[in-house]
């Protein structure tokens, strides 16, 4: 068998074994020895034959035999030949963005290094020779793919076995272009971290994006975000980029401030009509605000400020619903707590303060917006009345008289209390009312009224009322005088009070009496010698009389309610003055006296009947020189004789007298007029026929009649 003709590594452990083949053979065996006593003999069919498990950078002497059926031949003459070194196992590592270093352990025997690069998606490498156990390949893109492959010489100058490629990729670009923004997931926040991408990094990077305020977020595309994230937060953002490599170097700082924090402390001030001045706590990394005022579900308004108050107009009487949102370049604060702040009620319109009576004044309005209550005050220099109430509508009672009041009427409800700046009414009460009254009667018909005052100034009246009769006087201090009051009457006094504010109340009546009517007729009728019946007309507030009959020789009254009165012991032929004195019932008097009255003559006395001649009677009594005639008169069953004396006379005839009769004898005076007193005696006589003579005092004077007294029968 011819010897091998050529024996190449193929790799550190195989030989490529190269030889002639023979006819007829089958196949072929190639021995295989060191000096080691390495023996193998391996078959192979043909030419080129692989023959591997060999050791590294070790020589063998190979042979080769040819084999048939018959059998195989012998060895053909040795073939020596050495395996190259084998493959560095090298590894790698990328330290930044832009290098990848390449390391391995010592290669027995390698007197040199080939290292070669490539670039995946590239058309160039480059390799680099060393003598060290490690390189490193700078300038290189980051995020790329690199194939690395590396190959130790031996000192034969032999390339040795090459290393398996290794793919390294380098650190992936540092996050450019990273920008920060508040995103909000229902009602929690976060921080929305974005970057650029670069497009031609190779394979999968991961992007690691942490805060200061020990917040991190992962992503393998250009944002994540950091959560949750609170108000008013300082962050320092970094991004990674990391993938199989490592991580890249941080991206610069991001200095983040989150939204600021809601305002608290929300206070409104009414600072002046129709101006409401909304205050809050200023907010760290606050740059403006924005208040927002709502009036009920319907109208809102914006208010915009860079300090911590906004004024806006607002209205009495409503509630407000209010809220202020602070902003940075973040974005806005959270809503904070709504204020609800019910302004003031509104001022009451149209306040009337009138007097209904002299110590009370009804104060009336229209209803005010937002008011549920009112209080109505009433004050003067001494004491304070108040009044509440739903109505618009409230009665101060009690108020003293000739006071001035000023009346405030305060709205108020239960949510902002009351509005104490509402204008104020002066309203004066009507005068205090007179007391003490006096009366003073200065005539039958004048009576002066005096009083005690205590008004500042006042018209006075005074009123005298009577049941047909009134009579009045006025004047502005504490008295006057009531004139012309009629006799008889009965009067109420009272005195009224009058300002510009109303008038009192009537003081507290005095009663007066006027001096009773004089009887406008009065009669005087004697009734007996010695007694007279007086009567007189009904006399006007008179409730009893004295009447008096006075003469020089004394007087004589009665005192009665009647308007007559019988009056005795009165003296005959006498001239009386007639008094009437009316009283009222409180004893009021008034003296009356009328014409003179003259009592009747004198009744004769001593009468007596003397029988005369032809048949006459002769009639006698006692002188009275009384410058009256005398009337004698007798009075039978069947026949009747009168005779008159002349003045001066006391004695008359009477003729042709029938006997046998009784008489009633009546001697009586005549008045002046002619008429008979006819108060007089009367006496009885009997007249016989006996021829007798009656009268112890006188003789008988006719022997055949007979007079006989007789006692007087009714």
């Amino acid at each position: 068998m011819d010897p091998i003709k050529t024996v190449k590594p193929k790799d550190s452990r195989t030989f490529m074994v190269e030889f002639n083949p023979k006819t007829r053979a089958t196949s072929y065996i190639i021995r295989v020895e060191n000096t080691n006593g390495f023996f193998r003999e391996d078959t192979v069919s043909s030419s080129p034959a692989e023959i591997g498990n060999l050791d590294p950078y070790t020589e063998y002497r190979l042979s080769i035999m040819a084999v048939n059926n018959a059998g195989r031949s012998q060895p053909s003459s040795p073939v020596a030949a050495r395996t190259v070194l084998p493959p560095p196992q090298i590894s790698t590592s990328s330290p930044s963005n832009d290098s990848i270093i390449v390391t391995w352990p010592p290669v027995a025997h390698a007197v040199q290094y080939t290292v070669s690069i490539y670039k995946f998606d590239s058309n160039t490498q480059e390799k680099y020779n060393t003598t060290n156990t490690n390189l490193t390949f700078p300038g290189l893109d980051a995020g790329c793919l690199y194939t690395i492959q590396s190959s130790a010489w031996d000192p034969e100058g032999r390339d040795g076995e090459g290393s398996l490629y290794v793919n390294q990729t380098t650190r992936p670009p540092t996050p450019s272009s990273v920008s920060v923004s508040v995103v909000m997931s229902g009602t929690l926040a976060g921080l929305s971290v974005s970057w650029e991408l670069n497009k031609e990094v190779h394979g999968t990077v991961e992007y690691h994006v942490t805060s200061d305020q020990n917040l991190t977020c992962n992503s393998t595309s250009n944002s994540c975000i950091l959560s949750p994230v609170g108000c008013g937060e300082i962050h320092t953002i970094h991004a990674t980029a990391s993938n199989e490599a490592g991580p890249s170097q941080p991206s610069s700082p991001v200095l983040f401030i989150t939204f600021p924090c809601a305002p608290e402390s929300l206070t409104l001030e009414e600072s002046s009509k129709g101006n409401c001045t909304l205050t809050w706590n200023n907010v760290p990394y606050a740059d403006r605000y924005e208040a927002f005022v709502k009036i009920g579900d319907v109208n809102e308004t914006t208010c915009n400020s860079t300090s911590n108050n906004c004024t806006y107009q607002c209205q009495c009487g409503y509630t407000y619903l209010m809220s202020v949102l602070a902003y940075n370049q973040a974005g806005s604060s959270p809503e904070g707590k709504m204020l609800n702040y019910t302004t003031v009620p509104c001022c009451p319109d149209n306040v009337s303060v009138s007097a209904v009576s002299t110590d009370t004044l009804v104060i009336t309005w229209t209803a005010s917006q937002g008011a549920e209550l009112y209080e109505t005050r009433a004050a003067d220099t001494s004491k304070v009345i108040l009044c509440n109430d739903t109505a618009p509508v409230c009665a101060l009672s009690g108020l003293s008289c000739d006071s001035s009041y000023t009346v405030v009427v305060t709205p108020c409800n239960e949510i902002s209390g009351c509005n104490q700046a509402c204008k104020s009414h002066t309203r004066d009460t009507a005068p205090c009312t007179p007391t003490k009254l006096i009366l003073t009667p200065k005539t039958s018909s004048i009576v002066g009224v005096s009083w005690t005052a205590n008004n500042r100034t006042a018209n006075y009246t005074v009123d005298a009322d009577g049941e047909h009769a009134r009579r009045t006087c006025t004047t502005s201090g504490n008295s006057c005088n009531i004139t012309d009051l009629p006799c008889g009457s009965s009067f109420e006094i009272s005195v009224t009070a009058t300002s510009s504010a109303g008038q009192s109340l009537p003081s507290y009546s005095t009663s007066l009496e006027t001096e009773p009517c004089c009887p406008v007729n009065m009669t005087a009728v004697q009734v007996t010698q010695a007694m007279s019946n007086v009567s007189w007309s009904h006399a006007k507030g008179a409730k009893s009389f004295i009447t008096s009959l006075a003469s020089p020789r004394g007087e004589a009254l009665c005192h009665t309610q009647d308007t007559h009165c019988l009056i005795g012991c009165i003296t005959c032929s006498m001239n009386y003055t007639v008094t009437i004195e009316a009283f009222s019932m409180s004893g009021r008097m008034s003296s009356c006296t009328y014409q003179g009255f003259s009592s009747s003559p004198c009744c004769p006395s001593g009468i007596k009947l003397y029988m005369l001649a032809s048949n006459s009677l002769g009639v006698y009594w006692r002188s009275t020189a009384s410058s009256h005639s005398t009337l004698a008169e007798m009075v039978g069953n069947s026949s009747n004789y009168t005779c008159t004396a002349s003045p001066g006379k006391n004695s008359c005839n009477v003729k042709n007298i029938q006997c046998g009769e009784v008489y009633r004898v009546v001697v009586a005076p005549l008045t002046p007029e002619g008429s008979k007193v006819l108060f007089c005696p009367i006496r009885r006589y009997s007249v016989t026929c006996s021829g007798s003579n009656i009268g112890s005092e006188e003789k008988e004077v006719l022997s055949s009649y007979k007079v006989l007294q007789l006692p007087l029968t009714i």
